[in-house]
């Protein structure tokens, strides 16, 4: 790879996302070796020294959690469903020395998560709640990262089509991203504390499946009235973000989720959707995008204009909003963020990356957003290339 040091960053995640590890063709059962893929960097440009050890640590770390992730969002539902994500959650956990805390099942609704509990209490696999925390000591900030774990996406019973269900077992793509970038993060030296939070279920069709006017009681403590429920991104994440501001006590929250086809619309495939509550965060996430070439564009944030798309007349809310032309992409994040509360002191990214997190039948891993973050989100030991450590990643690094 020849290239300045200020893209070497991006360079080596592009190359991990041209090897992508799952793959279920006949053919590579029978191959009697795997192959070895060595890829050295040639720095040109003025700065051209040699590359440091923790520069390449980083490089490493931060490719390694791209093809996990890639991995996990490749891999079906017959084979990733939430037992085996839960698994490779805990894989983490062991190499990392972080016993995960796991709520599912009934013990979701008996503690009041009723959007988890609801979106996923028709599958197989019972939906869960995971949480892999890095707890330093000298912390003095605490961060969140909530993903959302829809290992697939029916639709429920408002039920996707024939031509827009394929592909939905990429649903898991926020979740895939947290885990990827957690174990990099941590890896790297991440000195404050860092909560991953997977918000895991199968959005599925049975008797006992969600039925659009029941109403959950989530764990905020808001009622939703259900209207559609192939929106169910929101109502786990719901959960999710407020397990993390009541129970975890974050400072910053994001989550990540391929929460809307709308923003692929509102932004194209090539820029994920930034929604926050601040408007230091929002430039950081596009200097990170124009640096790295994982770009992002901010939605429009304005509750006050837009969260009566929610209005129920027997709820707090609905789930899903009464026009869809009027900015749903927006709406569908300021849906999470009433369930932390719009007065809320803390910091709230929500990255929306339904377009972006795939390239045609693959999963890109596009997600793992560069350098940008502002310095108070934490910092690590580790060196990592001018202009090129990710959002994720950086969080460590800036």
């Amino acid at each position: 790879m020849v290239c300045e040091r200020s893209d070497a960053f991006a360079s080596a995640c592009a190359l991990a996302r041209a090897f992508p590890l799952f793959t279920q063709r006949s053919g590579a059962s029978r191959r009697p070796e795997k192959k070895t893929v060595t890829v050295e960097f040639f720095l040109v440009g003025q700065d051209n020294g040699p590359v440091e050890v923790s520069t390449l640590q980083c490089l490493t770390s931060a490719t390694e959690g791209v093809r996990l992730a890639a991995r996990i969002v490749d891999t079906p539902c017959n084979e990733m469903n939430t037992d085996t994500f839960l698994e490779e959650i805990k894989k983490v956990g062991k190499e990392l020395g972080i016993v995960p805390t796991v709520i599912r099942d009934e013990e979701l609704k008996t503690r009041g998560f009723g959007g988890i509990y609801g979106v996923g209490k028709a599958a197989l696999h019972p939906p869960a709640l995971a949480v892999l925390s890095h707890t330093p000591d000298g912390a003095t900030q605490t961060i969140a990262w909530v993903g959302k774990g829809i290992v697939y996406d029916t639709g429920g019973l408002s039920m996707k089509g024939k031509t827009t269900m394929p592909g939905m077992k990429r649903d898991c793509g926020g979740a895939a991203a947290v885990l990827g970038a957690f174990r990099a993060a941590v890896k790297q030296g991440f000195r404050d504390t860092l909560h991953a939070v997977f918000c895991l279920a199968e959005n599925s069709v049975g008797p006992s499946a969600t039925r659009p006017d029941d109403i959950h009681l989530l764990y905020s403590g808001k009622t939703v009235e259900i209207n559609n429920t192939d929106a169910e991104g929101r109502l786990v994440l719901a959960d999710g973000v407020s397990y993390a501001c009541k129970d975890l006590g974050a400072d910053i929250i994001l989550d990540i989720a391929t929460l809307t086809g709308a923003q692929g619309i509102a932004t194209g495939k090539y820029h994920a959707a930034v929604l926050t509550n601040s408007a230091e965060w929002e430039a950081a996430c596009m200097k990170a995008g124009r640096q790295c070439g994982d770009l992002v564009h901010p939605l429009v944030y304005c509750p006050e204009l837009h969260f009566s798309e929610f209005t129920s007349a027997v709820a707090d809310m609905k789930n899903s909003v009464a026009d869809r032309d009027n900015g749903p992409s927006s709406c569908a994040g300021l849906f999470i963020a009433s369930h932390i509360g719009f007065d809320w002191p803390g910091v709230w990214v929500h990255l929306d990356i339904a377009a972006p997190v795939h390239a045609a039948v693959r999963w890109t891993s596009r997600r793992r957003m560069r350098r940008g973050t502002p310095r108070s989100a934490g910092s690590c030991d580790a060196a990592a290339p001018p202009g090129g450590a990710g959002l994720f990643t950086s969080l460590c690094t800036d």
